[in-house]
């Protein structure tokens, strides 16, 4: 953080989710001065007086890197929501190619602080073709030098609704019955409910901290107690 009472942010995946309920997040925090969501299509389920709201192309940084302009911090929840659902070309275009050169704008910009939606067990070894890309989107970010980078890691995000089909039924179904057996080392695999996880997205913004993070189901605890 840079300015403790007035920070600005740039979010890139503002309609997504996660961004939305980071946005709802943000928005209560007296220190957050602007949210600038660079986004492809409208918000419609979100509002907020502090949103600055532009229409962009984001697999395309030459659409919005003149926006990010003076800010502190930049949020990135952009991917695909169900990644059985596209080619693995098109995931890496979206998942981590996309992400890599939101980054590089952001560093070109001076944003100090740079916070990603990323996996638990993402690795640039893992032989897991969805953690591997987050790996090496991870990896490209590490190399750009951010005085801060917080990579958050959940395991499976536990929504209100289902929004894609059979699969998803089922992990919201199962998984918070599986979250007390999940102990010791296990408890990163832990669900997380996604309006837990915006907040603790916020939340990180108002610790102190320096180098790289990775933050997983005990940090998103952490940070939210007492919500």
């Amino acid at each position: 953080m840079t300015k403790a009472d007035s920070l600005n942010i740039v979010l890139l995946g503002a309609t997504g989710a996660v961004g939305s309920e980071v946005i709802v997040a943000l928005d209560q925090m007296p220190q957050v001065k602007t949210i600038t969501a660079l986004t492809r299509r409208p918000i419609t389920d979100v509002t907020s007086e502090k949103l600055r709201e532009h229409i962009v192309g984001p697999l395309d940084a030459s659409t919005y890197s003149h926006l990010i302009n003076g800010d502190d911090v930049a949020i990135c929840t952009l991917g695909v929501g169900a990644p059985s659902k596209v080619t693995r070309e098109e995931f890496v275009k979206i998942d981590r190619d996309a992400v890599i050169d939101f980054g590089q704008a952001c560093v070109d910009a001076g944003v100090g602080h740079f916070q990603l939606l990323s996996s638990v067990g993402a690795s640039p070894k893992s032989r897991v073709f969805f953690l591997r890309s987050k790996g090496e989107l991870e990896a490209a970010l590490m190399k750009m030098n951010f005085i801060r980078l917080s990579l958050f890691h959940p395991s499976n995000i536990i929504t209100p609704h289902n929004r894609y089909g059979l699969g998803q039924a089922l992990v919201l179904k199962i998984w918070p019955r599986l979250n007390p057996l999940l102990s010791g080392p296990l408890r990163k695999y832990r669900g997380i409910a996604i309006k837990q996880l915006g907040q603790a997205f916020a939340l990180n913004l108002a610790t102190k901290a320096s180098g790289i993070e990775i933050l997983e189901w005990d940090a998103f605890q952490r940070l939210t107690k007492g919500l």
